[in-house]
């Protein structure tokens, strides 16, 4: 159905060629728009638009949707789809098509890098040779095996990270509230045979490492604040590889500095536009004076949303993304 008079594509992003070839070879027009302004959409400079790719740079709000009549569906290379109207686009008969399959496995991957870097102190031991220092007993690490770790949102990335804990002997527990089954009342329906489902309060009882694989929604944004973190009834350690807002980071620097959080890795920041492309929300002085904070704090890991940003990842996204619109997955 996606196909079918699909004739007009327009990349608003740089994808991997992937993409392009395969709906070239479907017999559609493929665009270079990654100079397109929001206001060439919204004035029809484009001429007939049936079908859009995008990242991030450009929000399509209902307003632009409007403005598109031609418009069948849209591509989002990637798993969040916060910059699309979800509601409008269905209201028109657009479908939206994302490709979270495709960067799973990198972002499963860099959870457990971030999580086995810190617990072992590997930024904190280079850094401390580099400057011809010999600190053998400063950076004895911890062992996974010996720990809870708690996912919160069971999705493709929550279920990738999961994956890879499987073989480190870990006790690893998976909430969502969204899973039928799930959610407050415990479950004997195992997602994998080392991973159990259970009940909030539960998990606020027993984790020792929570790592967030959630949506940026209106329901998300802000979530992790002081009385969220106040919550777990043993120090957490914190990665959230998901979206930046979903944690608000004055709270966090005051959980690291009480104890509550023991430490925090981060490959999103709260102060990412939407664009995720740059820190444009440091215009603030609080802000910025927080990000300074952050910056400084020794525990503390960061990486600049790159999760789901390797080289294999890169021509997933597009095969993923072909196969859905071409009807072949």
């Amino acid at each position: 159905m996606t196909v079918k008079g699909s004739r007009h594509v327009w990349f608003l992003d740089v994808v991997h060629e992937a993409l392009w070839e395969a709906l070239d070879a479907a017999g559609m027009t493929c665009h270079d728009g990654t100079s397109v302004s929001r206001e060439a959409l919204m004035e029809g400079d484009l001429g007939p638009v049936h079908g859009l790719v995008l990242r991030s740079r450009i929000r399509l709000d209902a307003e632009v949707l409007h403005a598109l009549p031609d418009l069948q569906w849209i591509a989002r290379s990637g798993s969040g789809l916060e910059n699309i109207d979800l509601a409008m686009a269905a209201t028109l008969g657009i479908a939206v098509h994302s490709s979270p399959e495709g960067n799973r496995d990198a972002v499963g991957e860099h959870c457990t890098g971030m999580l086995l870097g810190i617990l072992h102190k590997l930024p904190s031991g280079d850094a401390s040779i580099r400057q011809h220092q010999w600190l053998r007993e400063a950076h004895r690490g911890r062992e996974l095996k010996s720990m809870t770790v708690g996912i919160v949102g069971y999705g493709h990335m929550g279920s990738a990270f999961a994956e890879r804990l499987a073989g480190f002997g870990c006790r690893v527990l998976a909430y969502d509230k969204y899973k039928e089954g799930w959610g407050e009342q415990p479950t004997t329906s195992r997602p994998l045979p080392h991973v159990e489902p259970i009940g909030w309060d539960a998990f606020c009882q027993q984790v020792d490492v929570v790592s967030l694989h959630l949506p940026w929604t209106a329901e998300t944004k802000d979530m992790v604040d002081d009385e969220w973190l106040r919550q777990f009834e043993n120090p957490i350690l914190l990665l959230n590889t998901a979206r930046g807002p979903i944690v608000q980071t004055k709270a966090l620097l005051a959980a690291l500095d009480d104890g509550r959080v023991t430490e925090a890795c981060l490959d999103v920041l709260e102060f990412e536009g939407r664009s995720l492309e740059a820190l444009d929300g440091l215009k603030d002085e609080d802000m910025r004076a927080a990000f300074e904070q952050l910056l400084a704090h020794p525990r503390v890991l960061l990486s600049p949303h790159v999760a789901g940003w390797t080289v294999e990842s890169y021509v997933k996204l597009s095969t993923v993304l072909a196969d859905k619109i071409l009807g072949r997955h």
